[in-house]
């Protein structure tokens, strides 16, 4: 007895060890994403003071398009005026150091309030990756003495980027941004769903209440089962030899990556789908059938409502790591630099990991503390997807 005590409590301490292991693992990764990712969500500016008085500039009048108004003061001279207003503000020296885009930022706040263009205002400006190295303290020691001193003036700080979750991909990690990579994540798991859910749940249910007992049957759910277990990059190679060739005018695009990440997902929902369809007590069809329902209203009237939380389980498991998926995306192409957010699902598109990836290659400093923020979204649009879905599985959840 003493022995089978020992060994319980053993058994005890074990699993406790593992659970503690697991969760400070956890901790650690969650604790190191936050402090690296929080330089990501801040970019290092400088105050610069624009006088509008001396010049005519005016957003054109019936003019709607963002772009074509940020083109339309380009051409007018903003970009000269802003450089001009950093060199007398700042000095020559200093004012090589502010972004080249910088004039972006002011056309971008014309757009939304035309009396910008009046009088002075003051911007804070971004500045080039070198500036923002120099005020880190990350080497740029010759950079270090202006940028203490400009920092003493209160003229350059470390701020908020709200702009980190507005803008596209850019070359320039002081002008970068995730939305493009957001949407991207977004249409593609729109499709990935729209696809994979349906059509996994149906097969489930036929091969759980319709299909016969035989040697067809049997190689299905073998080839199933297999399928749940290929490598995703596999999936990747099929969508590239299947779908693009297609549509060959829709490399990167959403619609592609969705359907690519459906093949993978699929497998998981009709296993957890056939599991929950059988975990409903053959009295509920029993009782159903007795009233005189017919096989089709047993199935989805009574036994499909009482096995939806089991399958909305692993379409959990099974979207997750979908979003989560690089390797068969970037076999259908989703590495492209994209500038622009897509518009629909058949535009060209990245999505988060593939994102994280490439930044994650860049040799840029400020690259790196961009990947943990887009690290730190990645992680909080998963939250946000399983809570919807986890919500949803409660809310259908019945009890017999």
């Amino acid at each position: 007895m003493k022995k089978r005590y020992a060994a319980e409590r053993r058994f005890k301490a074990a699993g406790f060890t593992a659970v503690v292991f697991s969760v400070a693992v956890l901790a650690i990764l969650l604790v190191t994403m936050t402090i690296n990712g929080i330089g990501g969500f801040q970019r290092v500016t400088v105050k610069v003071p624009v006088n509008f008085g001396n010049v005519s500039l005016a957003v054109p009048e019936g003019m709607t398009q963002t772009g074509a108004i940020v083109r339309s003061l380009q051409d007018q001279g903003l970009p000269d005026l802003v450089e001009y207003s950093a060199q007398r503000e700042l000095g020559e020296e200093a004012a090589t150091y502010v972004n080249p885009d910088a004039w972006r930022l002011v056309a971008e706040a014309a757009v939304d309030d035309p009396a910008v263009l009046s009088g002075t205002r003051t911007f804070n400006l971004p500045v080039t990756n070198r500036m923002a190295a120099a005020y880190s303290g990350d080497g740029q020691a010759d950079l270090q003495p202006l940028a203490r001193s400009l920092a003493a003036e209160g003229k350059l700080t470390k701020s908020f980027d709200s702009g980190f979750l507005t803008r596209s991909d850019a070359t320039d990690a002081q002008q970068v941004g995730i939305w493009a990579a957001l949407k991207g994540s977004m249409l593609t798991m729109v499709v990935t769903l729209a696809l994979a859910f349906p059509i996994g749940v149906l097969a489930a249910l036929y091969l759980e209440e319709y299909a016969p007992r035989n040697r067809w049957t049997e190689l299905i759910e073998v080839s199933i089962n297999n399928l749940a277990a290929v490598p995703s990059i596999i999936f990747g190679l099929l969508g590239l030899a299947v779908f693009l060739a297609i549509f060959p005018h829709m490399r990167s695009a959403p619609l592609i990556g969705g359907m690519t990440l459906a093949l993978m997902t699929m497998p998981v929902i009709v296993i957890s789908g056939r599991n929950a369809i059988k975990a409903v007590p053959p009295s509920i069809r029993d009782g159903a059938m007795a009233l005189g329902a017919s096989p089709v209203q047993v199935v989805f009237h009574h036994v499909l409502p009482l096995a939806l939380p089991g399958i909305l389980t692993g379409t959990i498991i099974g979207m997750a790591r979908a979003l989560g998926e690089t390797a068969p995306l970037l076999m259908i192409g989703m590495r492209a630099f994209v500038a622009t957010p897509p518009d629909g699902f058949t535009d060209p598109a990245t999505v988060l990991p593939v994102q994280i990836f490439l930044w994650s290659d860049e040799i840029d400093r400020g690259f790196v503390e961009r990947t943990s923020a887009a690290i730190i979204v990645l992680l909080l649009f998963l939250l946000v997807m399983n809570g919807l879905a986890i919500y949803l599985r409660n809310r259908f959840e019945k009890k017999w």
